[in-house]
């Protein structure tokens, strides 16, 4: 047989690894310069990004798509490949001058590929225990990021926070799978569902062990994704890790999440989605309004992005009980143009951080006169995140949100439209602690030096800028591609405009 349909479908996880090892060994060869290292680490995200780019958007070439028993490749897990490989893009771009003082720097940008490894694993994942392998990939090497700054104190506390909570998760996550294998005789997520959609003596049964394996799997997966109430780490762990890394966290490693729960969700128990889809509804609308309240009280600019994360994580949590193509397709919208929001935003934090100005809002005071680039480009980061057009953030709202219109009026329940303006109310007042900080950039005065952005900074804020840009003017060829991602599902109705 032919070695390439064997180790084809491997090929993003073989290529980064191949780097994974070689860095350690070349931050001694380049021990005093390491700027190339981080040109290095791009090598493989940006051939990667090009290869899905072209495979998704172009239909050119393809990855090899054989399935093995435990991951595949499709459309779904290329659209979540590449959101994890841009986001490591605009870290790398960030990170030469954020850590240009520090020591083993080729470990940080192996751990940073590690990273998005298990990412790739856990959106390829078709089978729990490939899921659960991946999740514990990424998880591992973001706890060693998180602390990567081992000088600092609140560092050092932001990966031992991270560390607890989730290998707690994590032995949630574990028992569930253990209960789904009792209920179900197999992890495979589609032999899953078959084995609920046509139940047995025994399934009906053990309907009191998968309730039990539902609830953990929420638990054990709501950490991922930063879900209430199990959310409280992510404003600690943002605040300590070093900002490049927050921004990683937020806009890659929630999105492995919502692959693992799409995957799972809208697969595996889709036949038994009355007995979840209630409390994942109401679980997103209080994750929404809790993320954006306690948003409104931060003073500390990453602690802010972090509790808008969470509230970001309840919007995309609509697609779930919605269930239908169009609001999948509106929820990996949203996760795409999420990653470029919430990573630009943490750029523009990571940039001031390197010329050694705070963290707290009151520094952004006056920041138009020190940096009319990092002014504009927060403000468009804000904006985009409230949802206001035409931005990116709008269109993929604007899906996600109609999705739960379209279903509520027909066939679906009627209470699924309360998710949409639950959405909107949000959305609305999300824009009050956005415009705060738009406001003490342009209106209220600061100090008056000169703020000068790193080029490699600079071009990872071009490029999440000019991606927020070029999605909300042309949103149709990404709504096209989510779509197909979205028909990787078997079963879903389409639920969307005709």
């Amino acid at each position: 047989m032919d070695i390439w349909n064997e180790v084809g479908w491997l090929l993003p996880q073989l290529i980064l690894i191949l780097f994974v090892l070689l860095l350690p060994a070349m931050d001694y060869l380049f021990r005093n310069d390491k700027r190339p290292l981080a040109w290095i680490t791009l090598v493989p995200l940006l051939t990667l990004s090009a290869l899905v780019v072209s495979w998704l958007f172009f239909g050119e070439g393809s990855f090899a798509a054989s399935k093995v028993p435990y991951m595949q490749v499709d459309a779904f897990s290329g659209l979540f490949m590449l959101v994890f490989l841009v986001v490591g893009i605009v870290v790398v771009l960030s990170s030469p001058e954020f850590i240009k003082k520090d020591k083993n720097q080729g470990e940080y940008y192996a751990l940073i590929l590690l990273a998005i490894t298990g990412m790739t694993v856990v959106a390829e994942a078709v089978d729990l225990i490939a899921l659960f392998v991946g999740l514990e990939i990424a998880g591992i090497s973001s706890f060693a990021l998180a602390g990567f700054r081992k000088s600092e104190k609140r560092s050092s506390e932001a990966a031992t926070k991270y560390f607890i909570i989730g290998g707690f998760s994590s032995a949630l996550t574990l028992f569930s799978i253990s209960l789904f294998y009792g209920v179900a005789g197999t992890t495979n997520i589609a032999a899953i569902a078959g084995e609920l959609a046509a139940p047995s003596a025994w399934i009906t049964e053990s309907q009191p062990m998968l309730l039990l394996a539902l609830v953990l799997l929420i638990a054990g997966l709501g950490f991922k994704i930063a879900m209430v109430p199990f959310h409280m780490w992510a404003p600690d762990v943002y605040e300590g890790a070093p900002t490049p890394i927050s921004g990683l966290l937020a806009a890659a490693s929630k999105k492995m999440g919502f692959a693992a729960l799409f995957r799972v969700f809208l697969i595996g128990v889709l036949a038994v989605k009355t007995d979840w889809e209630v409390v994942i509804g109401a679980m997103a609308i209080i994750t929404m309004t809790v993320g954006n309240l306690i948003a409104v009280s931060q003073t500390n600019i990453k602690r802010m992005l972090a509790y808008s994360s969470v509230a970001q994580a309840g919007y995309i949590m609509i697609a779930l009980p919605v269930g239908t193509e169009y609001a999948l397709a509106g929820g990996m919208f949203h996760i795409l143009t999420h990653a470029f929001m919430k990573s630009g935003a943490f750029m523009v934090v990571a940039a001031m951080g390197v010329v050694m100005i705070g963290e707290k809002l009151d520094d952004f005071k006056g920041l138009n006169k020190r940096s009319p680039f990092l002014a504009f480009a927060m403000t468009i980061f804000l904006l985009s995140l409230a949802g206001i057009p035409p931005l990116a953030g709008f269109a993929s709202k604007f899906v996600l949100f109609s999705s739960a219109v379209y279903t509520s009026l027909d066939p679906g329940p009627s209470w699924l439209i309360w998710l949409a303006i639950a959405g909107v109310l949000n959305s609305a007042l999300s824009l009050y602690y956005y415009a705060r900080v738009i406001k003490y950039m342009y209106m209220d005065k600061g100090p008056e030096e000169t703020v000068k952005v790193p080029p490699m900074t600079a071009a990872a804020i071009v490029f999440a800028l000019a991606m927020v840009f070029i999605i909300g003017l042309f949103p149709d060829q990404f709504v096209s591609v989510c779509q197909d991602a979205a028909g990787a599902f078997p079963g879903l109705p389409f639920g969307g405009p005709e």
